[in-house]
């Protein structure tokens, strides 16, 4: 008579428990881009010249909501709140995205640009995360090394609200661009190996990646792109 392995079978239920965690992830994801759709559009149309006029104190407040908005989402992840905070979240980011749409949308060739930084972000989310998926590589180890070169990524940002430099005004999103990159593979490794058993904080990292990858990757084509009517 044989009996089942005890190990076996537990290791079983916890890879079929990731691959629950990994499927619900990117289902969300993918319906979170509704609210984000929706509020950028309404974002096109509403009028930021408070933010044009008053830089800092418009990034500070615009901060300030996507953080409380955050924590919100933190706080109650564990009942079916945390799905409405989360896609109220997404809309909001969506609404804030307004001011760099307008900006690329002034431009002569605005649409292809926003075209191909949608694109690109996608190429890079779906590449990224099919690698880590198929791979199962364990990328943990980054995850102190990210969280160091974002709280300066942030700091040099902030400093940068102040002294309005061109170029590094580039350099950040550059770097903005290859360190969300990179969370990608953290994030979608974290879910495979059971660093995240939360759905709905899964689904919040990886669209914070694919947010920020979009928004940076969009900077640099109007930089370097862009062409005035």
């Amino acid at each position: 008579m044989q009996f089942p392995n005890p190990i076996a079978t537990s290791l079983g239920s916890v890879a079929t428990e990731q691959h629950k965690v990994l499927r619900n992830t990117y289902m969300m994801l993918a319906m979170t881009m509704i609210p984000t759709v929706i509020g950028a559009f309404i974002g096109t149309s509403i009028n930021f010249s408070f933010m044009a006029e008053h830089p800092i104190m418009g990034s500070l407040l615009m901060f300030g909501a996507m953080m409380g908005l955050l924590f919100a989402v933190t706080a109650l992840r564990n009942s079916v709140w945390g799905i409405v905070a989360l896609l109220a979240f997404t809309f909001v980011a969506g609404v804030f995205l307004g001011p760099i749409l307008q900006a690329a949308l002034h431009l002569k060739n605005g649409a292809q640009l926003v075209g191909m930084a949608a694109g690109g972000t996608g190429l890079i989310f779906f590449s990224l995360a099919s690698y880590a998926t198929v791979t199962k590589k364990d990328f943990g180890f980054m995850g102190k090394f990210l969280f160091i070169g974002l709280i300066m990524l942030v700091i040099a940002s902030l400093a940068n609200l102040f002294f309005q430099v061109p170029v590094m005004s580039l350099v950040i999103s550059a770097i903005a661009v290859l360190i969300f990159s990179a969370y990608i593979l953290y994030d979608v490794s974290q879910i495979i190996n059971g660093g995240e058993t939360n759905y709905v904080m899964a689904t919040m990292g990886l669209y914070l990646d694919i947010y920020n990858i979009f928004v940076n990757l969009l900077s640099l084509l109007m930089a370097f792109s862009g062409e005035k009517d």
